[in-house]
């Protein structure tokens, strides 16, 4: 009997547990035997989640119970002419979908800004925030925590044992929000070329054990929901998260006629019924045409969180009527993105972060990744001009037929 066949047969006993293979044989192994055994319990054929290119060990951080991988098709927009704070050049932007007509959209946009001469693009802040509640006996309590916490001295001290945690990451700022006998306390911090989720939870928690030893305080939850992560939320709509960063273009009124077959003034009325005031009577936080569309499919090819797309959604989108030139602009307050950790690390998707030429770490650290939030501002300002433009046109349904989907 190979290993294959013993290890299933264990599992059926039960002497081996679904999730502890990997402690009785190598990733690859535990991957096929965990697969093969869900075969036969859910009696279906998964050949083709089995059928995959990198070695399962190069997956092992970031996935439990492994049985495969599932293929999403990657297309590419661009390039992206962009004069950035950090990123200068042309760039193309790797996008991951099932949505057929979405790249085609993208891509559309991509050769407006091109033929416009290029996007403009400005990293405004960065911080990664982590946001634990603390329980105190009252509001006096309460109000002497706030006072320890914004202390000159103390924050040196806190901001000590949170970065002898890591190397790279340095704590920005603490903002303290009060409730009743709750302490919410907003760290912020630096991850450069990371998207620092994990950096920052474990660096609060080192600064949380000394908040404990030196006042009345006691930690309640290590995350407080005031980040917030992968939530709608207006802290970070206003505040931000992560990166925040703007891209415009001025489009000539000549290049709106010829490749979006509009007026500056329809895309310009479409925008303020639909993007502004369609938003605000559903009460949304995100005042956009589809920005999610193209963060999503960045997300997913280049190995980012993709639940974060959450907070990418709270995108602002601008558009004006310049005597018959059109005025497009983009901010995004809560884009985040790495360049290094997480799952940029695995093969496929390291190989289409690559094709930004932004892999890695940047020198200085964190110039990878404020230049890869740079290029996803002028990739969903594409998708911006695009969508508009085929709405004021009457465009878009004819668009997913004559792609046929």
């Amino acid at each position: 009997m190979d290993e294959v066949e013993a290890l299933l047969e264990e599992l059926e006993s039960g002497a081996v547990k679904l999730y502890a293979l990997e402690q009785h044989t190598d990733p690859e192994t535990a991957a096929t035997v965990r697969r093969r055994f869900i075969e036969s319990q859910a009696d279906v054929d998964l050949g083709t989640v089995g059928s995959y290119t990198f070695p399962m060990a190069d997956a092992a951080a970031n996935i439990e119970n492994a049985i495969g991988a599932v293929q999403v098709p990657v297309g590419v927009a661009g390039p992206f002419p962009l004069d950035g704070s950090v990123a200068t050049g042309e760039y193309y932007l790797p996008l991951a979908t099932t949505e057929g007509a979405l790249v085609a959209s993208i891509n559309r946009g991509a050769a407006v800004i091109r033929s416009s001469g290029g996007a403009t693009a400005r990293i405004h802040s960065h911080g990664m925030t982590r946001a634990p509640a603390f329980v105190v006996d009252g509001v006096a309590e309460a109000e002497a925590l706030r006072s320890w916490v914004t202390d000159p001295e103390q924050f040196e001290r806190l901001k000590s044992a949170a970065e002898a945690t890591t190397n790279h990451g340095e704590l920005l700022d603490i903002t303290p929000y009060v409730t009743g006998n709750t302490v919410y306390l907003r760290f912020e911090y630096d991850t450069k070329d990371a998207m620092g989720m994990n950096m920052a939870t474990i660096a609060t928690a080192a600064a949380c054990k000394l908040i404990e030893a030196e006042t009345t305080a006691e930690i309640l939850s290590l995350s407080g929901n005031l980040e917030t992560d992968k939530k709608p939320a207006a802290i970070n709509a206003l505040d931000g998260r992560g990166w925040t960063v703007t891209a415009d273009v001025t489009i000539p009124e000549a290049e709106v006629k010829r490749q979006l077959g509009t007026t500056a003034e329809q895309v310009t009325t479409v925008n303020t019924k639909k993007n502004l005031l369609g938003s605000a009577t559903a009460g949304s936080m995100g005042f956009n045409a589809h920005a999610a569309n193209v963060i999503a499919a960045s997300f997913l090819a280049t190995g980012q969180d993709e639940a974060q797309v959450v907070e990418g959604a709270h995108v602002r989108t601008t558009v004006e009527n310049r005597a018959g030139d059109l005025y497009a602009a983009v901010t995004v307050p809560s884009l985040e993105v790495g360049t290094v950790g997480g799952g940029t690390g695995l093969p496929t998707q390291r190989e289409a972060l690559s094709v930004t030429g932004l892999a890695g770490g940047g020198d200085p650290p964190g110039t990878n990744a404020a230049a890869f939030a740079e290029l996803l501002a002028a990739g969903v300002l594409a998708g911006e001009v695009s969508l508009l433009s085929a709405l004021a046109t009457n465009e878009l349904a004819a668009a997913h037929e004559q792609l046929g989907r």
